[in-house]
């Protein structure tokens, strides 16, 4: 299956299980793939679909910044099930960054829903 990848997407969220997490935004990396169907746009140099990437960008945006969350899993679900339900992919693997365990590069979670 083909793939559109949208990689390491900053967006600042309200995320944590304490409330000294929850007091300021935090910044996140997202990166979506999103498998879908590309040999007739390459085919034809056409945009054959309604997956504009700035659609998915905004959409993810929206999302992450509409409520506050405790986890990184529900965020990566949140977004996978919303590409999932716009048709905008086959299947969906979503991977979420968080930047606040010492002495580490990040966290993340990644998860695939077809």
């Amino acid at each position: 299956m083909d793939k559109i990848v949208i990689k390491n997407l900053e967006v600042n969220a309200r995320i944590g299980v304490t409330e000294a997490e929850q007091a300021q935004p935090q910044r996140l990396l997202i990166t979506v793939e999103l498998e879908r169907e590309l040999a007739e746009s390459g085919r034809t140099d056409r945009k054959t679909s309604t997956t504009p990437y700035d659609v998915v960008v905004e959409m993810i945006q929206r999302i992450v910044t509409q409520r506050q969350w405790k986890l990184v899993e529900a965020v990566a679900h949140h977004v996978a099930e919303a590409i999932l339900v716009q048709k905008m992919a086959l299947a969906v693997t979503v991977e979420v960054k968080k930047f606040s365990i010492p002495r580490s590069e990040y966290v993340s979670v990644q998860i695939r829903r077809p």
